[in-house]
């Protein structure tokens, strides 16, 4: 594949760089965006700023992002729902009860409890990343605010399970998409290779492990301490002058007066939203399994949930808890027809900035696909590659090339087609280079300021996106330090 050599790298690194530094995201892309296409039409600055307008209507040519855009936007409408007919009042008048008896039982226990609550719900949904993240910040933001815990924590904690339970737990699109990616480097048994490399893909079960490591020794460090110093001194759950990423109105909306608060209107649209998520992946999966009726009854579903789109069944999941919400609302005579669509415009306009942010982050990831970023990333690697370095540097790579896109599914169909021939060719552990290419992508994910999942965290726990970013990094980089440093001893020592 052709690359862009050096200048491959300069618009997602300076998108970035500009975007922690200034704070000022939307500029900051739309920057990096147009320096990429500038780059494309040889240094042309009008041809580059017309391609960058088409690029920005191009984004929506892709189903699968203009899916996307549509339930992050959609979630807005949920959102307005749960909080206005009362569902989020009654949940956490449910869960105060429960705090209580904790607090009468294990003085000072309950932020750790909710926080470990929060921790359990995220790992108990591996069936899709983002359904993951916008569950854990919706049903618990309300809480964390209650007891003064910052919203950097809870984007952090939703942030950091989301992807990592989804490949640790593989029954799921990101275990079908990744046994395809093997299956196409000639595996006659891919599932075989996954299971392999399973025990080896550290930096998730790190990533995982140091979330709960913090809650319990509640030992912060980093900008995430200074945030929780804030919000415990001062009651400030975000900074000020942050720019949460949700509309304060809809964060903010109270309950209807003299609506009785019941925590079944938060929790049936919620459940049924992350209960339709496997029926759809079955659904759009199923026509998709060849000779599928020739399968035992079990494998016909894993194979299907293996084989559907995780976009679309998002999309269908949250349509589908929308209309459920508005038929339990208007039974109840919470809202009436016209109140019911304008919460849902309300709801959706709230979360325009987040959609904005999703076409620029799409937008970026395809001018670096255009540049070749990634190839040129992974071919500059290959020229001082050792056989005992081929983990750790396959790890290292693949954490920049998912940095610099904001993509681990991208960084997957790269690093694993480079470095398993690579893995081959030199006699390095198989196992162990499939695992650092999984891992380096997830880490790479975590602390990318552009990966969809972390927009999605910052949305879904109402916090600034760049103080999230900040928050996490140090705590994904600790634990991406320590999987690099695992690498490189077993490359090693299985060599």
């Amino acid at each position: 594949m052709e690359h862009y050599s050096f200048w491959s790298l300069f618009p997602p690194l300076l998108a970035i760089i500009f975007a922690i530094k200034t704070r000022q995201v939307f500029v900051s892309l739309m920057f990096g965006i147009w320096l990429g296409w500038v780059i494309l039409s040889e240094g042309n600055l009008l041809t580059g700023t017309t391609a960058t307008v088409q690029a920005l209507v191009d984004v929506f040519k892709d189903p699968g992002n203009t899916r996307t855009i549509m339930f992050s936007s959609l979630v807005g409408a949920l959102i307005a729902f749960i909080q206005r007919s009362g569902g989020v009042e009654g949940f956490v008048n449910r869960i105060n009860k429960t705090l209580q008896n904790i607090e009468n039982k294990y003085a000072g226990k309950s932020r750790m409890i909710v926080q470990l609550m929060a921790w359990l719900t995220g790992t108990a949904i591996f069936v899709e990343s983002s359904i993951n993240a916008l569950t854990v910040g919706t049903v618990f933001r309300p809480i964390f605010d209650k007891l003064k815990i910052p919203r950097e924590k809870l984007a952090y904690i939703a942030d950091s399970i989301s992807a990592p339970t989804c490949i640790l737990i593989p029954f799921n699109a990101w275990g079908a998409y990744i046994m395809g990616l093997i299956a196409a480097q000639g595996f006659e048994n891919p599932f075989g290779v996954l299971v392999s490399a399973f025990p080896l893909n550290f930096y998730p079960m790190l990533a995982m492990m140091m979330v709960v490591s913090i809650i319990v020794s509640k030992k912060d460090f980093g900008p995430m301490k200074k945030a929780e110093e804030r919000a415990q001194k001062e009651g400030k759950v975000i900074r000020d002058g942050a720019t949460p990423l949700i509309s304060a109105d809809v964060v903010s909306m109270k309950k209807k007066d003299k609506v009785i608060a019941r925590a079944r209107n938060m929790i049936v649209p919620l459940g049924v939203m992350v209960c339709m998520m496997p029926l759809m992946l079955v659904y759009t999966g199923w026509s998709q399994v060849e000779n599928i009726s020739q399968l035992p009854w079990y494998s016909q579903i894993f194979e299907a949930i293996g084989k559907g789109s995780g976009s679309t069944s998002v999309l269908y999941s949250v349509l589908t808890s929308i209309l459920v919400s508005s038929v339990l609302y208007m039974s109840q005579k919470i809202f009436s027809f016209k109140e019911t669509i304008d919460l849902i415009f309300k709801g959706i306009s709230g979360l325009i900035p987040l959609a904005l942010l999703m076409m620029l982050a799409f937008a970026i990831g395809n001018v670096c696909r255009e540049l070749g970023t990634g190839v040129y990333v992974a071919e500059l690697s290959k020229e001082w590659l050792a056989p005992d370095f081929v983990p750790v540097i396959v790890f290292i790579v693949a954490g920049f090339i998912a940095f610099s896109t904001g993509t681990s599914w991208g960084t997957f169909a790269i690093m694993i087609a480079i470095g398993v021939p690579m893995a081959q060719a030199l006699d390095a552990n198989l196992y162990l280079t499939v695992a650092a290419a999984l891992g380096g992508g997830v880490f790479g994910d975590h602390c990318s300021p552009i990966s969809d999942t972390t927009i999605i965290s910052s949305m879904a726990s109402a916090s600034d996106h760049i103080d999230h970013v900040k928050t996490q990094l140090p705590y994904a980089m600790t634990a991406g330090i320590v999987a690099g440093i695992l690498y490189l001893v077993l490359g090693y020592i299985f060599h």
